[in-house]
């Protein structure tokens, strides 16, 4: 539902957001900011930076950011109402209660829609495995040794043989085509018209970190291709920053995560009470499956398959999870292919005691790559050992690099400082002595028309941030109807009013958005390091260049309406007169 604007305000100003961000974020105090490790995308070094005064984050790094309500809509997936419950139950304030009326219904952010349309979908699968027409699903369960807890637990479910029951279900239930389409629940085309995307396949929800289904994973029966299908990326699925199984695992209370391959592993795994166990959705494991790991564990074990393609998955893996500054280990599943079959032969015990034998991830690199080389030939070994030398290069820390030399040396019989040498030579020859650089992060946009337009409308409210001085300078000039662009023109419009009032709340003009995505922008102008000039000449010049670039462009913009908008004139006729003059005014930074 929507609150009203002075509730949010409320709910905000009651919850310090260094206070919310620290308990999910370890920050220092460094000068009037606080600055951490960003848990939105991987780095080593802190670029994430918290304002007291402003009651905003930002990472320079990512360029996430935004006020209390942005950071918990970002870290616990919630929509902007689910974050202002959340926060108002924090703070003990009470949110006024309405009906969930079907004009409410119509109001809700598509993101909410899509929550809807996903949770009654599951409940229409969770439904059919139980009846006749789940029949083969359910024994398919069955042989696989889920029991009827478990089944229930994930709320696996049936997808018929028929191509559109769902669709007729939930057109039913009133939810229309587009809405069903863009929940990648249904396709159409000219022949078939509207059609299910799942049909005679058991179904896996897959929920985010706070339970609510975002997709769908289905297991054919029999051997049709493909073996597996899950849903297609949409405004709520991102498969890249989200993994099954974690809204389980992050509440497990061990003290690691266990990364499988498979649906199925993770359910045979937490059936056998390994509640730790997540895996990834159909895809490679990513950076941003990394970044969400790190924020509940220190300590990952691989139980990939042991099969070439598991192998080959594990070493990917390793690399990721060292890159995020995770801790990771490899699980030996051998005699057996996955997690799920280990433990149906040789049972949890037998599982424990692998967890506890888990192979050191460098080693297990090591291990892997010996089998390239024959350690019986002379030339091979040697080139074994320079493999060893670029992979110790690796280790940017010289303690960690050290012990891990001392390591190795011992276990393939290599004299340390030997080792030690050829460490040093690789690094020398190759540069990799040197950190590695990180890529700057970020698409670099190009200064198309339209980009510069919003990038003038964007900078000339960062100056105004910064310096809100020049208000009272360019008011004359530059109105709320300057701004085109929606978003700058609301922002323009709560800020000339604060600037009004001698004040300025970044915060609270943020909470004017809902959207996750909006409220990131916004803070981006809150947080935007305008570029430094020498002179003041040139500060003033490049000033005077916004805000004429912002006035041409409003010019331009309500002079193409003249046609269909007569109201336009108005605007067109002053923006002239304030162009010309303009054009031969000089605005003082001082």
């Amino acid at each position: 539902m929507y609150y009203p604007d002075e509730i949010v305000e409320e709910v905000r100003m009651k919850n310090d957001i260094v206070d919310v961000v620290s308990g999910y974020v370890k920050i220092q105090k460094k000068g009037s900011s606080y600055f951490g490790l960003c848990p939105f995308h991987n780095e080593k070094s802190p670029s994430f930076s918290v304002s007291p005064s402003r009651q905003m984050y930002y990472c320079f790094g990512c360029g996430a950011g935004g006020n209390v309500f942005t950071f918990v809509m970002e870290y616990e997936n919630y929509s902007f109402p689910e974050a202002i419950k959340h926060l108002a139950q924090k703070a003990g304030v009470s949110l006024p209660e309405a009906e969930y009326s079907e004009e409410m219904k119509k109001r809700e952010s598509k993101r909410s829609r899509l929550l809807e349309v996903n949770k009654e979908a599951a409940k229409y699968f969770f439904y059919q495995l139980r009846s006749d027409k789940g029949e083969g699903g359910y024994a398919y369960l069955k042989k696989r040794q889920l029991s009827d807890e478990t089944i229930k637990k994930f709320g696996l479910g049936f997808a018929n043989v028929t191509s559109n029951d769902l669709v007729k279900y939930l057109k039913g239930k009133g939810f229309e085509d587009k809405l069903i389409q863009e929940a990648g629940l249904a396709s159409f085309d000219e022949k078939y018209g509207m059609h299910d995307k799942f049909w005679n396949r058991v179904m896996f929800p897959i929920q985010d970190i706070n339970h609510r289904v975002i997709g769908f994973g289905g297991r054919v029966m029999g051997d049709a291709k493909p073996k597996y299908l899950n849903s297609p990326e949409t405004m709520i699925f991102d498969k890249s920053r989200n993994l099954y199984g974690l809204n389980y695992a992050r509440t497990s209370r061990k003290n690691n995560v266990i990364l499988c391959e498979g649906y199925m592993d993770v359910i045979a795994m937490h059936q056998a009470g390994f509640t730790q166990a997540v895996a990834s959705l159909g895809t490679a494991f990513t950076e941003g499956q990394a970044s969400l790991l790190k924020r509940y564990t220190e300590e990952v074990i691989l139980a990939y398959d042991s099969d070439g393609a598991g192998t080959t998955a594990a070493l990917r893996a390793i690399g990721i999870l060292k890159e995020a500054g995770l801790t990771g280990k490899v699980l030996n599943l051998e005699p057996y292919k996955d997690p799920d079959e280990f433990i149906k032969n040789m049972g949890t015990e037998a599982f424990e005691e692998r967890m506890k034998a888990a192979e050191n991830s460098f080693f297990f690199e090591i291990r892997m790559l010996q089998k390239d080389y024959d350690l019986q030939d002379p030339e091979s070994k040697t080139k074994f050992y320079r493999e060893i030398a670029k992979k110790l290069c690796g280790f940017s820390e010289e303690v960690e690099r050290d012990n891990y030399i001392q390591a190795v040396a011992d276990k393939y019989s290599i004299g340390t400082q030997n080792l030690k040498k050829l460490v040093l030579s690789y690094a020398t020859q190759t540069g990799l002595a040197k950190p590695a650089e990180r890529p700057k992060s970020g698409i670099q946009k190009k200064n198309t028309p339209d980009e510069m337009r919003k990038k003038s409308q964007r900078l000339l409210l960062t100056w105004l941030v910064e310096e809100p001085s020049l208000y009272g300078k360019i008011k004359k000039y530059i109105s709320t109807e300057d701004f085109t662009e929606d978003l700058y023109k609301k922002v323009a419009e709560r800020l000339f009013a604060d600037l009004e009032q001698g004040q300025m709340n970044p915060a609270a003009i943020i909470s004017l958005f809902s959207d996750e995505e909006e409220q990131r922008e916004v803070a981006g102008v809150f947080n935007t390091r305008l570029k430094e000039l020498t002179t003041r000449a040139e500060q003033e010049k490049a000033f005077h260049d916004i805000v004429l670039a912002v006035k041409r462009n409003s010019y331009e913009y309500y002079s193409a309406q003249l046609g269909s908008d007569v109201s336009a004139l108005n605007q067109v006729i002053a923006g002239k007169k304030a162009l010309e003059e303009l054009s031969k005014t000089h605005i003082s930074l001082d």
